[in-house]
């Protein structure tokens, strides 16, 4: 008892220092990226370049040496049962519903840039918050992993009232991620898949970057949208049966 207990691992015996942790090295990595690239005058996407690339490598190799990929849901579309796919649809709606905003003329090498880039913030948030933190956070519960994880994913964004935006704005983005957190949290419960999570972050921040800059003129588009995550989060959180609900990513092969 005493032995299996010596080889577990510091996430597993001290889970909530570890996500305090994992939070914490992100919040300073993005605070000295941002602090680098205004010296050096470097572009507004400088900060998450620099930092979410070494991240991105650092999560690769962990996922790899630890065998972490199937645990933390990098696992084939085809393991999410078919009558739960109804589940995303709301993510789909969503995404239709950001195009109605329009677009902006972009060029070839804008479009090249942005989907890279939104490719790399997708990987790198849904692999730390509905993979590692949420994981990691299981153990004390369905409901304090989910809310635990919408709340560090939604306070990450604070970051972004430091760029010059309003405060409503910020208000407004924060809410925002922080239903949009809990909606993916449930979904990586319900179906211990990943990857679905990873394709509507990139689509969405994709379809942001590309879209009109003048979101202040879409507030109602953008209300609609919390309204619309607000009634996912209850949809998704009375689904749940409690055998289904209680089970630890972990015991999924």
């Amino acid at each position: 008892m005493s032995n299996h207990r010596t080889n577990e691992s510091f996430s597993t015996k001290h889970p909530v220092w570890a996500v305090v942790i994992i939070e914490l090295l992100l919040l300073l990595a993005v605070s000295a990226a941002g602090t680098y690239a205004t010296l050096k005058e470097l572009s507004s996407n400088s900060p998450v370049l620099i930092s979410f690339i070494p991240i991105a490598l650092v999560l690769i190799i962990y996922f790899t040496l630890r065998q972490k990929w199937g645990t933390l849901g990098f696992r084939s579309l085809g393991s999410i049962p078919r009558a739960n796919w109804v589940y995303y649809a709301p993510l789909v709606v969503i995404l239709v519903t950001i195009c109605f905003k329009g677009f902006r003329p972009v060029s070839l090498s804008e479009i090249l840039f942005y989907l890279g880039f939104t490719l790399l913030v997708a990987f790198v948030e849904e692999s730390l918050y509905r993979g590692l933190i949420l994981h990691t956070l299981l153990g004390k519960g369905v409901k304090t992993a989910v809310i635990t994880s919408s709340l560090l994913f939604s306070v990450t964004h604070v970051l972004n009232a430091l760029s010059g935006q309003n405060a409503a704005e910020t208000v407004l983005q924060i809410v925002y991620a922080l239903l949009i957190g809990a909606v993916l949290a449930l979904l990586m419960v319900k179906n211990r898949n990943i990857i679905p999570l990873i394709l509507f972050h990139f689509l969405h921040n994709l379809i942001q970057f590309v879209g009109n800059d003048n979101t202040s003129s879409y507030l109602a588009v953008d209300v609609v949208i919390l309204v619309f995550l607000a009634a996912q989060v209850v949809w998704l959180s009375l689904s749940f049966k409690k055998p289904v609900i209680d089970a630890p990513l972990s015991r999924v092969s």
